[in-house]
């Protein structure tokens, strides 16, 4: 009983930020996918904060954002670069990055237990992904880095930047305590 109210009350929240984010954002598919590509994150983020895994989900991020924007400023002119508008800063796609990110955090925490909720949060990525190039600001291939980026981020660090997480967190909690370089 426990878990099958887990699995509908974790659908029911992921249905609820979407609707949410809809209600808000949704008068035009970029201004939903712009909503999304905030709001997945920051439920990802919500739940490494209730699972203790704040300093993994933040060092992550910070590993997403370096891979979403040393690309766009390293390829420059390159055609892989050029948006459809032609702009420049195309690839990959950082907000279909972030909704990805956002999106493997929550399947891999907060519902881990839930497929129909698991399957919300992927469409929610694809949405936000549809929402940029349906504006015109990135092209599939752009969209495909920007999912497969967010999906790396969220998984890749699972070891020395884990670790490295874990210390900078003991370190934080000891100077706050009080403590100083005592352990």
């Amino acid at each position: 009983m426990k878990r099958f109210l887990r699995r509908h009350l974790a659908l029911l929240a992921m249905l609820g930020l979407v609707g949410l984010v809809a209600l808000a954002n949704g008068r035009t598919p970029e201004r939903l996918g712009d909503g999304l590509q905030i709001a997945l994150p920051l439920a990802g983020f919500g739940c490494a904060v209730a699972g203790g895994g704040t300093g993994r989900y933040a060092l992550r991020f910070l590993l997403l954002e370096a891979g979403i924007h040393i690309p766009k400023a390293a390829l420059g002119e390159v055609e892989v670069n050029r948006r459809p508008d032609d702009g420049r800063g195309g690839f990959p796609s950082g907000h279909t990055a972030a909704a990805s990110f956002g999106a493997a955090g929550l399947l891999r925490s907060c519902l881990a237990q839930s497929p129909a909720a698991q399957g919300v949060a992927v469409l929610a990525v694809g949405v936000t992904g549809g929402s940029r190039i349906v504006a015109g600001k990135h092209t599939i291939w752009q969209v495909l880095a920007g999912v497969i980026w967010g999906w790396l981020a969220q998984i890749l660090g699972l070891g020395a930047l884990d670790r490295g997480a874990a210390r900078l967190a003991r370190a934080l909690r000891r100077r706050l305590s009080g403590n100083g370089g005592a352990g």
